[in-house]
């Protein structure tokens, strides 16, 4: 005779009893807004997003830039005051104090502080955008050339990026703002001259990602498939190594803001009639002891400038480097 099938409860147990636990654990529950539409897992982009949504820091920081970008935008909307009479100045008001017509009070020359800041903000902004796309187009495109091939095109590179390290971004874009000074337009030149020193580092950033997601499964696939040099570059590799120049080139917004503050500042960058912030800092200083508030003021917005795109830069990597949540 076969023996008898064992009871599936156990000894003790019934027979119609199975070993089921009294509750089933719940799955893990979802990152809080972090719960994907249609079931797609979330993609890096989408992750960061929502990490950012819950970064004060970040929050902070993007009212800043938004509030500093209508500002630019459309400057009327902060101040009354066009801009042809925010260029018009009356000696015999030299240097007075806030007034309700006058915020900020005058400067040196009579001028209204407060319309000035607000339509200084224009060329300021307007420089470090375009100076900042203009970087990292030139330094992000040279980057994934150069890591892609490798070889003499990556060494040849390479040693052209070093020379351009060798030379201060300071000094050297003082000495080309003031070689070609008068002849072009001040805000271009200046561009021009911070565009030529700034690309460097975001084609070393872009360089190292690149030689890092080559090596990649998903790139040897697509070789494996006929995929072209172009496609591989501009489909496969670009996508997987933005992340770190977009932390790279939001940093350097406001680092290049700073710096054409500095060439204003110094008699090489933004030129009157124009109106930048450097060019009111470096008119007000001489007056300073007897009338601090004009170099004040646009100082301060200066300053608040730079620490917002620092403090969105921060906050970017932050919420793209995984190994930093």
């Amino acid at each position: 005779m076969s023996n008898p099938t064992p009871p599936v409860g156990g000894p003790g147990l019934p027979e119609t009893q199975m070993l089921v636990p009294d509750t089933v654990p719940a799955p893990a529950p979802e990152r809080e807004g972090k719960k994907p539409k249609g079931g797609k897992p979330a993609s890096l982009w989408t992750d960061a997003w929502y990490d950012l949504r819950r970064r004060p820091m970040f929050i902070i920081s993007m009212v800043i830039i938004l509030i500093l970008l209508v500002m630019s935008l459309w400057p009327s909307l902060f101040s009354a005051i066009d801009p042809y009479n925010a260029r018009t100045c009356d000696l015999s008001t030299a240097r007075q104090g806030p007034s309700p017509g006058h915020l900020f009070g005058r400067d040196n020359l009579g001028c209204d502080v407060f319309a000035r800041t607000i339509y200084g903000a224009r060329n300021s902004i307007v420089i470090g955008v375009f100076t900042t796309l203009m970087t990292t187009i030139i330094g992000g495109l040279l980057g994934i050339i150069a890591g892609f091939r490798g070889g003499v095109v990556d060494t040849l590179a390479s040693r052209v990026t070093e020379i351009f390290f060798a030379i201060p971004s300071i000094l050297g874009a003082l000495l080309i703002a003031a070689t070609f000074r008068g002849r072009a337009n001040s805000i271009l030149l200046v561009i021009v001259a911070l565009t030529v020193l700034g690309w460097p580092m975001v084609f070393r950033i872009m360089r190292a990602a690149v030689i890092t997601a080559k090596s990649q499964d998903f790139v040897v696939a697509a070789r494996a498939l006929g995929a072209g040099a172009g496609r591989i570059m501009f489909r496969h590799l670009l996508p997987n190594s933005l992340a770190p120049v977009i932390v790279v080139a939001t940093i350097n917004l406001g680092t290049f803001i700073a710096a054409e503050a500095a060439l204003s500042f110094l008699g090489v960058g933004v030129q009157s009639p124009d109106i930048s912030w450097g060019l009111m800092i470096a008119d007000a200083r001489n007056r300073f002891l007897e009338a601090p508030l004009p170099l004040v003021f646009p100082a301060v917005f200066l300053s608040v400038t730079v620490l917002a795109f620092i403090m969105m830069g921060d906050a970017v990597r932050d919420a793209l480097d995984p190994k930093l949540r």
